[in-house]
């Protein structure tokens, strides 16, 4: 079953100048394009992400304030690989937390 793209990741994609699509990798969420040329495929296929929790959250699944400290600790946890502008440490910090 492919990823399901939510908006905020579209909203985010138009912000960087991409566009997204499921990823043809096993394992991996989505394809990061600029223009035709593929630039990264990012997002853990089984972990969950900003959106994600979002979801959870007005399900009523998560409490309110986890997709917040779970957006916290990703940032603290990748702070090396999320700051190279174009990497795939970049685009998965910009378009999924």
């Amino acid at each position: 079953m492919a990823y399901r793209i939510k908006r905020y990741t579209q909203t985010q994609a138009k912000k960087f100048g991409v566009s997204v699509k499921p990823s043809k990798l096993k394992g991996k969420k989505l394809d990061v394009f600029k223009g035709d040329k593929k630039v990264a495929s990012i997002g853990a296929y089984g972990m969950k992400d900003y959106p994600t929790y979002m979801e959870l959250e007005r399900k009523g699944k998560v409490p309110k304030g986890t997709a917040k400290e779970r957006r916290r600790l990703y940032k603290i946890r990748h702070q090396k690989d999320r700051t190279k502008r174009g990497s795939a440490g970049f685009y998965a910090d910009k378009l999924l937390w």
